[in-house]
């Protein structure tokens, strides 16, 4: 254990270094039918492109089974074929390294800060009830935040949710919101906000009577601002602004998000540090609906505070939610009701009536959460999400559910505690340590395919599922959150059809043992990566279904 946990990047690192090219030349292979000859392969026209006649040297080649990293994975053989040059894997070794460590996200590196984001959903401002399009970027948002504190990153929320606007409907989705009781200590910062429109060019104070919109205190002209600071990005038809009490809350709610960032003082830092371990970065996650009103806000702060925080802020764009079938506008709660029922009914179909106690209760509950979360969130953010209300896809037989996500988890859970309960009849023996266990066992494909696949890479899943780009020309930015969900129902299907053809715990012959508990500890590891996926949802795994 002492070289490390290996990893993908670090393998494909140190094969590029061996050809002697800095051009990344090698893929990891992924399908079962290429990983039966080769593991990792420089294709023929990568290579090509690379040397004189596509000829690598040959001591090149030779070196490569030799390289050695801490988080490099052992290599067995490097053979020129017709597809280009492959790799493959000394396996047993490979399983060790990794069964013997914890999955989890890689920690950050060593002597950084961790900087701080500020997650701001105007979803959650002023509506009267939460619509599926809404729920979407509340959603999102929810996600993100779990998978930027995974990688040390710290996060701010906002809008808090008042006593009074709480709405149910995000604590029956395991939404984690803060909320406070009242919003009186943002009184002296609005009332700052008021005095820098009263000294500002562009504003105009508005006097109440016809004419006026009820509550608009000021008139900010915005699209000169723009032009005169050259601010690319923003929709054309950005002109004025009327400004009320309201928006200058939402103002100052986001500069005391800013102020509680444990970073750096945000004036003296250049707007080049977008998600750097001393900036505090805002992300304005937003339905495509509200995406304009969201720019004007974005500008107004600029005119109002020109610190180098408010020329950090970001929008991320939620793709329109189109609902198909509705008898009238559907509102979240509805929404979440709706998919409860079909839960309810799709469950009873496939394991008949029933018992109405509390654990079954909970059992559709989270399934019911799991099956929102997926339908909403393993789609890219920028794509349209259809719902459709009647015929839903969230069955317990689709392969693309949460539904069978959680199903495959719950399956895991089963089988240990099924070992659990046969060692304590004397039927098996404890499960050994792992430095005892003896992984050549594991030759089945199935078994290779789960920990090549799903335990090598899944610290780096999260860190991409995490990943923001650095700043670019514009105000949008494009993040990866559909990736955990999709890794997961990947596991889940190959998970499913490794357990449907192997049996697990054979018979309590000691000459089966060693195979056995090889891949206990494989799903044992298995086990844990789901767990830690869905944390990332705030999804708690089922032991039963």
């Amino acid at each position: 254990m002492g070289e490390g946990r290996p990893g993908v990047a670090a393998t494909l690192q140190a094969l590029n270094g061996a050809l002697g090219r800095s051009a990344a030349l090698w893929v990891k292979e992924t399908g079962a039918r290429n990983l039966r000859h080769r593991d990792f392969l420089a294709p023929r026209a990568a290579l090509s492109a690379a040397f004189p006649g596509g000829q690598v040297p040959p001591e090149a080649v030779s070196a490569v089974p030799s390289l050695r990293g801490p988080a490099v994975l052992p290599l067995r053989v490097c053979r020129q074929t017709p597809a280009g040059l492959a790799v493959q894997v000394r396996r047993p070794e490979a399983f060790q390294r990794l069964l013997g460590s914890l999955p989890g996200p890689l920690p950050p590196a060593a002597g950084t800060r961790t900087g701080c984001v500020v997650l701001h959903c105007p979803a959650l401002r002023g509506l009267a009830a939460l619509r599926p399009r809404h729920l979407r970027s509340v959603l999102l948002a929810d996600h993100l935040a779990q998978l930027l504190r995974a990688q040390g990153v710290g996060v701010r929320l906002v809008p808090a949710l008042t006593e009074e606007r709480s709405w149910d409907v995000l604590r029956q989705l395991r939404i984690c919101w803060p909320s406070i009781s009242d919003g009186s200590s943002l009184t002296d910062a609005v009332s700052a906000l008021k005095a820098a429109l009263g000294r500002c060019p562009c504003a105009a104070a508005c006097e109440q009577g016809p004419g006026t919109a009820e509550g608009v205190i000021f008139k900010v002209h915005l699209k000169s601002f723009v032009e005169q600071q050259g601010l690319v990005g923003y929709d054309p038809n950005l002109d004025v602004v009327l400004v009320t009490e309201g928006i200058l809350w939402s103002l100052a709610e986001l500069q005391e998000a800013v102020l509680q960032c444990p970073v750096s003082d945000p004036p003296a830092l250049p707007a080049s540090c977008f998600l750097s371990s001393s900036c505090c970065s805002i992300i304005h996650v937003v339905n495509c609906e509200e995406e304009f009103q969201q720019q004007q806000l974005d500008v107004l702060w600029r005119i109002l505070d020109p610190g180098a925080h408010t020329a950090l802020q970001k929008h991320l764009v939620c793709g329109p939610v189109k609902v198909t079938n509705p008898s009238s506008p559907i509102e979240a709660d509805q929404y979440f009701q709706l998919r409860k029922r079909q839960m309810y009914e799709a469950s009873v179909i496939k394991y008949g009536e029933l018992a109405q106690d509390d654990a079954w209760t909970e059992v559709i509950d989270t399934l019911t959460v799991a099956a929102i979360r997926f339908e909403m969130l393993s789609t890219a953010h920028r794509s349209q999400i259809t719902l459709d209300l009647e015929n839903s896809s969230i069955s317990t037989k689709g392969t693309k559910s949460g539904a069978f996500v959680m199903y495959n988890c719950a399956r895991l859970a089963t089988l240990f505690d099924t070992f659990q309960r046969a060692v304590e009849r004397g039927t098996y023996p404890p499960l050994p340590p792992v430095s005892e266990l003896n992984f050549s066992c594991l030759r089945e494909e199935g078994e290779w395919l789960l920990l090549f696949n799903y335990l090598l890479p899944f610290p780096e899943v999260l860190q991409q599922a995490a990943l923001l780009p650095p700043p670019s020309k514009g105000i949008r930015i494009t993040a990866n959150t559909e990736t955990v969900c999709k890794f997961l129902i990947q596991l889940s299907m190959d998970f499913s059809s490794y357990y449907n053809r192997v049996h697990v715990l054979g018979e309590p012959f000691p000459h089966l043992f060693d195979q056995m508990f090889a891949r206990l500890q494989l799903l044992g590891a298995v086990r844990d990566v789901f767990h830690s996926a869905l944390a990332t949802l705030h999804l708690p795994p089922l032991s039963q279904i």
